[in-house]
């Protein structure tokens, strides 16, 4: 048999060079699910700003109700948009119709993880309620 080798240390040497490899992976995981929970909040907020804009009487109501409902929802749940578009389409408005509401979200990646990701990603989410058949729309 040859000699041994005297290999005392090279665990905390395989740590250290290890030990970032492993946390950038774990901010990449955190990243990634921030983004998801951040598209799941914007689909929230366009289902809730429809319904909401759906119940409202009148046409200027429902614009405002499902305007002030979506960036209540984005808020309380710590979204914040680079620039937030919300699109509330009246145009059948009517007994019978629908509402439909349209939220556009750019994400700022650099705000995500310290990673050092730059650039944004735009999260879009539409939802469209139906109005009720038996009710009037004055």
């Amino acid at each position: 048999m040859g000699r041994r080798r005297n290999e005392r240390g090279s665990a905390a040497v395989e740590l250290v060079l290890l030990t970032p490899l492993l946390v950038s992976l774990m901010l990449f995981v955190v990243a990634l699910g921030r983004m998801a929970s951040a598209e799941g909040t914007v689909d929230d907020a366009a289902r809730d700003a429809a319904r909401s804009a759906a119940n409202a009487r009148t046409e200027p109501d429902a614009r405002r109700a499902g305007d002030l409902l979506a960036r209540t929802v984005l808020s309380e749940n710590g979204v914040k948009c680079a620039s937030l578009d919300i699109s509330i389409d009246t145009s059948d408005w009517r007994a019978g119709g629908s509402v439909g509401v349209a939220i556009s979200c750019p994400i700022r990646l650099a705000d995500v993880a310290g990673l050092g990701i730059g650039g944004t990603r735009t999260i879009t989410a539409h939802f469209v309620e139906p109005l009720d058949t038996f009710r009037g729309t004055r």
